[in-house]
């Protein structure tokens, strides 16, 4: 990778595993690298995305809070069910189940009160925010950043003690990343209502939907069905 010059500089993302969390890898082209739908929004050049969000440091991002405290405003930029573990605190968590989504929430105006206010947006590694705080300055959001590396290089340098709480998910067998083993616990379980993090997929093959389900539960239930599908 390094000895290919245009990913020469690229950064890594080291995490704990077994080895197994990704059973195929797959290299494919898209129109957009994460799809929200307005590739004709996106101009790439030997910098990365023209016109998005000034980037900050984790440090940096802790001294905008300092300094201009509760007016600032984490905007998550992942699906609902990967905030439900794990999100900033106070933190504007869309209504969002697909990626494209966004396009439709930001237009709504559901969140035009905010376009005057300072917004962090974050995402997991800091891929998808590249597009969406672009996506939020071409709809009126005046004072935009993102997070350099996304909450994984937050929570590498602060794990439990800054301003992220609860847990990362992370799209690959594992599903989720804790940072310290004071790691809040910020969901409940599908069946019981007991404090959990863990999530398991809908045993009904055609859904397959992320379901939080504690370990207490899973291990007498032989299957495990989301909200939708024990309708």
């Amino acid at each position: 990778m390094k000895d290919f010059a245009p990913f020469k500089d690229i950064q890594y993302k080291w995490s704990e595993g077994n080895g197994d969390e990704f059973p195929r890898l797959q290299v494919r082209v898209r129109d957009e690298i994460v799809t929200f739908g307005v590739p004709e929004e996106i101009v790439v050049d030997e910098n990365g995305i023209v016109g998005g969000g000034v980037h900050l440091s984790p440090a940096e991002v802790n001294d905008l809070v300092a300094t201009r405290g509760d007016e600032v405003i984490f905007f998550d930029g992942r699906n609902e069910y990967e905030a439900a573990i794990g999100k900033f605190k106070n933190a504007v968590v869309p209504p969002i189940e697909t990626t494209p989504e966004f396009v439709k929430v930001l237009e709504s105006g559901a969140y035009d009160h905010l376009k005057d206010k300072p917004i962090v947006t974050y995402c997991t590694g800091g891929i998808r925010c590249e597009v969406l705080s672009l996506m939020m300055k071409n709809r009126g959001f005046k004072e935009v950043y993102q997070i350099d590396g996304g909450i994984v290089r937050y929570a590498e340098k602060y794990k439990d003690s800054g301003l992220w709480e609860g847990s990362l998910y992370v799209f690959d067998r594992r599903f989720k990343l804790d940072y310290s083993k004071e790691t809040k616990v910020l969901s409940t379980c599908h069946m019981c209502d007991s404090p959990t993090s863990e999530y398991h997929n809908c045993s009904n093959l055609t859904c397959r939907r992320r379901t939080l389900i504690c370990p207490a539960c899973s291990a007498q239930a032989q299957e495990v069905f989301c909200h939708d599908c024990l309708l």
